[in-house]
């Protein structure tokens, strides 16, 4: 059964758009044996959780690759589908993937021979690789329309760009970044630190994730939405980010954030983001939240105008979760974008 919930979790409860009435795609499994990783470690018989909707068509050029976002499953992902959503499932072939580390895909918490913290640290440009052998090596898809996903999988996005840039028509990263900004790196090395502290001191692992469900809170909004929240409200809010939060492994939480810490396209590039704009070859759509406290909107902005991509930038008081509050905006721009030729 699915759990309502578990939409709180995520560093993407910002796409909370319309859930339409589908039937739930099967999980599916990928064995791809080991997983190379860019800092010469393998991840042990790895495997990567997907599920399909939507028809492949005879020329195999309508599918779009949908990664999860922090800590989100492709089971929170199937609701993207529908009339009104982000994609029409009619139209496109829509691969949702997990991305590693999520619980359902390689992760500390399911690996049986590199458990907890053996498990090898990983990058979003390792995320996006695995997620190419999946395309190519399992379904035989060797090209995409688009590549598109939130937060995280707006990250996933912008690697996609660098690390197979003919491999798409088209991406569109959503309240995501191309690299994190100091503001972005205090956040998570507070969270992480919490794991570290709390995993130390005791052997009781929720009490990591309850304080880090306080740091991870405080960024979901804006503080002026916190403000005007009365104490039923904050209750509700805070207690429904807690308990969802309490579900996820502390070692999969914190070896996704170490992938988000590493993340920046433009070090390939000796830090330049024209450089790293001049190598991109698909047309983007680039979506940001002016307000959004968790994911800072400035380095993709900056990305979107240094490589003339189109732009979206939404102003709400919901911050990270903007995405949601502004949903019919931003369903009908995706929308229209992935139609264009």
């Amino acid at each position: 059964m699915r759990r309502p919930l578990r939409f709180c979790t995520s560093l993407l409860f910002a796409v909370l758009f319309t859930v339409c009435v589908h039937a739930q795609p099967a999980l599916q499994t990928a064995d791809l044996g080991t997983c190379a990783l860019e800092n010469g470690g393998t991840i042990q018989d790895c495997t990567i959780g997907y599920r399909t909707a939507g028809t492949l068509n005879d020329e195999r050029s309508n599918a779009i690759l949908f990664p999860t976002w922090f800590s989100g499953t492709t089971d929170d992902l199937t609701g993207q589908m529908g009339p009104g959503s982000l994609i029409d499932t009619s139209r496109y072939h829509v691969i949702f993937v997990d991305a590693l580390g999520n619980g359902v895909s390689s992760s500390p918490s399911t690996s049986a021979v590199q458990a907890d913290s053996t498990f090898p640290v990983f990058t979003v440009e390792d995320m996006v690789h695995t997620q190419h052998r999946l395309l190519t090596e399992v379904l035989n898809i060797d090209s995409l329309h688009a590549v598109l996903g939130t937060s995280m999988g707006g990250m996933q996005a912008f690697a996609w760009m660098m690390q197979y840039p003919a491999f798409m028509n088209k991406a569109v990263p959503i309240a995501g970044t191309p690299r994190l900004t100091p503001q972005d790196r205090l956040l998570w090395q507070a969270e992480l630190r919490a794991f570290r502290t709390a995993c130390r001191a005791s052997d009781d692992r929720r009490q990591a994730m309850r304080t880090i469900a306080a740091i991870h809170s405080l960024h979901l909004q804006t503080p002026t939405t916190l403000a005007r929240m009365d104490s039923t409200e904050f209750r509700e809010f805070f207690g429904a980010q807690e308990d969802a939060i309490l579900e996820f492994d502390p070692y999969d939480w914190a070896w996704q954030i170490k992938a988000m810490l590493r993340h920046d396209v433009t070090e390939p590039f000796g830090g330049s983001m024209q450089r790293a704009a001049n190598a991109v070859e698909a047309d983007v759509l680039v979506v940001t939240v002016q307000q959004d406290q968790m994911v800072n909107p400035l380095p993709a902005q900056r990305f979107a105008e240094t490589l003339g991509a189109e732009e979206v930038r939404l102003n709400s008081p919901c911050g990270h979760l903007g995405t949601g509050c502004k949903q019919d905006t931003v369903a009908t721009t995706v929308r229209q974008f992935l139609r264009e030729n």
